[in-house]
């Protein structure tokens, strides 16, 4: 089975890319973030053209912003959408859908940005973070998979310059402890335990050039519990969805479970372009929403 997450900044936008990398990939199970479509705009518009490829169809959205969605050609049952009892801002927002999904229990989340440390939607974003726990913890660990923009490096790692980003979200102690306690109820961040020196980043700005110098953060993650994560075969970015005419500013994340249709092809497809930047050597542009 092959899984894949990917922010697709706009589903609408992103049709003349997505169609083609689904029949490139081939994956079984696709969980979408920002698709910023109602349902039944995405349905219209993406639905004859999933079915014609074997998927079934779960989606959670809102016009103009946030909104997510499950592909699978893995079996559709049980769906949920949003965080049942979950934080609003200040009402729930369409940031998180599941399903049950080949005998996995799939969320595609897009966990809220947090915009400034202290700030109200700071304080949102991990009380969400605590409710999303809650609910894996309550569940079966082991067989869920949460897919999706965490909209938190991990570590100092995943950037390309921890000085850059001092004083900005994503990175503080508090987000970074929330996601500890996320993976603390039995969920392995699958890409980080697959390559644990490498640089690998899934998400640059469109501004400054950032993705052609490599300047990237890996925010969009695999968080895979036990039974799932020994049954990785391969995990890497799809960095080649990153590049050409009108991308997402996200590329999407692949795993491979029980077999890897291409192997254990690295990290990242293909490599970075261009070498890291020296520390100190580029301005951070203001992270979206």
């Amino acid at each position: 089975m092959r899984l894949a997450t990917w922010n697709v900044n706009s589903a609408k936008q992103r049709l003349p890319r997505l169609l083609p990398w689904l029949d490139e990939r081939r994956p079984d199970v696709v969980c979408l973030q920002e698709t910023k479509l109602a349902d039944d705009a995405f349905l219209a518009l993406f639905s004859e053209e999933l079915a014609a490829r074997g998927y079934e169809v779960a989606a959670h959205g809102e016009a103009q912003w946030n909104g997510v969605a499950i592909l699978s050609k893995a079996g559709l049952e049980d769906v949920v959408p949003g965080l049942p009892d979950g934080p609003g801002f200040p009402h729930q927002e369409a940031r998180a859908v599941w399903a049950t999904c080949g005998g996995l229990r799939i969320a595609s989340v897009y966990v809220p940005n947090g915009r400034e440390p202290d700030s109200d939607h700071y304080a949102y974003k991990l009380a969400w973070l605590a409710r999303l726990r809650d609910i894996v913890a309550a569940g079966d660990p082991a067989t869920t998979v949460v897919l999706g923009d965490i909209n938190i490096a991990p570590t100092d790692a995943d950037v390309f310059d921890p000085a850059a980003y001092a004083g900005h979200t994503h990175v503080t102690e508090p987000e970074r402890s929330a996601l500890a306690d996320l993976q603390a109820v039995g969920l392995h961040d699958v890409v980080r335990d697959r390559w644990p020196t490498e640089r690998v980043f899934s998400y640059w700005d469109y501004r400054a050039g950032m993705f052609h110098k490599d300047l990237g953060m890996r925010i969009d993650l695999v968080l895979a519990g036990d039974a799932v994560a020994e049954r990785v075969e391969a995990a890497w970015i799809d960095r080649k969805a990153r590049k050409g005419k009108g991308p997402s500013d996200h590329a999407p994340v692949m795993v491979d479970l029980d077999e890897a249709p291409d192997g254990d092809i690295g990290p990242m497809v293909p490599p970075p372009s261009a070498p890291a930047a020296r520390p100190g050597s580029a301005k951070l542009p203001q992270s979206k929403d």
